[in-house]
């Protein structure tokens, strides 16, 4: 039995240094050969209004996400503040803002498969400016040692050549070429050319030259031509117009027969939702988000699909793919890294931090679950021991009762002329004293009486204490 790896390192100080299979797939390629069904696509998006709301939704809300590098120490990261490649980001050229620079990457992987950005340099070996390029106009150039020699992009005509380390090709899984990425438009074209042959035959059937006659008009005597034309037009005059057809008829009486199917013979509406439905779920576009009848937690649940299942996915291809090979350019153990804008259970999230906190320093709970940097006093733990409860000051008896009676007096004023009368809760007056309250209270028929009663008693609780 053949034991490849025995083969493989047996008289070999190394590995070999390029994988084998790859100058067979570079003479496989032509340097000319790219798929032409890009063109194709990126038409499909401007006639079809569920691809255009699919791809927009995807490259805005992407566009949106910010992308920071951090610093690879260890098994921490460290955000590095304004990195040269943040700043040209922010930048990318003269004409393209950073929002357009990624909104059209991802659109053109969504689109075809492939999204090109050319890399232009500076005097440091830096690039300085990155452009995106069409992905109709760009041909990979296959090597066979180094799988990619170069690209040409294709204008009128003329060919430009790119050297490898210029362009920046990101591109989606395509199981039958390893040169270019398969769309998700390509999966969905029979659907979305359904869609659109629909939408045209809806057009055509109720469009100014295509309708149905909406009335005819039956000549039960035979006329002459002259007449019957003169007829036409005095009648098209008066009662014609441009959303109005008629037809007519000469020589007899006239049967109607439809052979035609109508809309509901064909269930249209329902043909063509399905084939929304089809086409979004192949851009990964859940349907509670684009329906008129999802409920508010539908609405909810399917912007939390669409951000975790689909467009978390494709940033990370995006910033590894930016790691991989940008940030080789300056140097350092670095990566790049969109925010991560999946949702989480905030109360799942805090239960987990504060089970951290038993085992972790206050800069480890930074790094890792705020991504913050370390900090002088942060090698402290974070829980301590429980601080002793504080002693209840002691209350003075006589200011209690002072204030009690207060609140008596100012309870029994406000129930004046009130049938209903609530007893008022005693705590800290005497039970003589409180006694002596309640039989005046029943004899005080009006404020005064009342002020009278609580005057009285606190005089003689004086005198008592003197």
């Amino acid at each position: 039995m053949f034991n490849w790896l025995t083969n493989w390192f047996t008289g070999r100080d190394s590995l070999q240094t390029t994988a084998p299979h790859i100058q067979a797939v570079a003479q496989r390629h032509s340097p000319l050969a790219y798929d032409d069904s890009h063109i194709g696509n990126m038409h499909l998006y401007q006639r079809s209004s569920w691809v255009y709301m699919a791809v927009n939704r995807i490259a805005e809300a992407g566009a949106l996400v910010p992308l920071r590098v951090l610093q690879l120490q260890g098994e921490k990261r460290i955000e590095v503040d304004n990195h040269p490649l943040e700043m040209l980001l922010h930048n990318p050229n003269p004409t393209t803002s950073r929002f357009e620079l990624l909104e059209q990457t991802l659109g053109y992987l969504e689109l075809t498969g492939n999204a090109y950005w050319f890399l232009v340099g500076d005097r440091r070996g830096q690039p300085a400016q990155i452009w995106v390029l069409r992905p109709d106009r760009v041909t990979i150039v296959p090597d066979k040692e180094n799988f990619v020699r170069g690209y040409l992009y294709e204008v009128n005509g003329q060919h430009i050549p790119m050297d490898a380390i210029e362009v920046v090709h990101f591109k989606r899984w395509h199981p039958q070429n390893e040169y270019y990425g398969l769309s998700a438009l390509e999966a969905a074209r029979l659907s979305v050319r359904s869609d659109l042959a629909m939408a045209r035959w809806n057009e055509s059937t109720f469009g100014q030259d295509a309708g149905v006659p909406a009335g005819i008009v039956n000549v039960k005597e035979f006329i002459n031509d002259t007449d019957f034309d003169r007829l036409k037009h005095e009648w098209k005059a008066s009662y014609g117009g441009g959303q109005r057809r008629t037809a007519f008829m000469r020589g007899g009486a006239v049967e109607w027969q439809n052979i035609g199917m109508s809309h509901t013979d064909l269930d249209f509406l329902k043909g063509r939702q399905a084939h929304r439905d089809e086409i979004l779920n192949i851009f990964g576009i859940p349907v509670g988000l684009v329906s008129d009848n999802a409920t508010e937690a539908n609405a909810k649940v399917a912007e939390r699909q669409f951000i975790e299942r689909t467009l978390y996915p494709k940033l990370v291809r995006l910033a590894q793919k930016i790691t991989q090979e940008l940030l080789p350019f300056y140097g350092g153990n670095q990566i790049a890294v969109f925010d991560d804008i999946r949702p989480t259970d905030i109360q799942t999230r805090l239960a987990e931090i504060e089970t951290a906190r038993q085992v972790m320093s206050i800069n480890e709970i930074r790094q890792t679950y705020y991504n913050l940097q370390p900090v002088a006093w942060g090698d402290l733990p974070t829980v301590s021991e429980p601080i002793a409860a504080l002693p209840e000051p002691e209350i003075d008896p006589q200011k209690a009762i002072d204030n009690e009676l207060a609140q008596w007096e100012r309870f029994a004023l406000n129930r004046v002329g009130k049938s209903e009368m609530r007893p008022f809760e005693v705590e800290h007056i005497l039970d003589e004293m409180a006694f002596e309250i309640s039989a005046g209270l029943l004899f005080a028929g009006d404020k005064d009486a009342i002020k009278s009663v609580f005057a009285d008693v606190r005089e003689r609780a004086i005198v008592v204490e003197a």
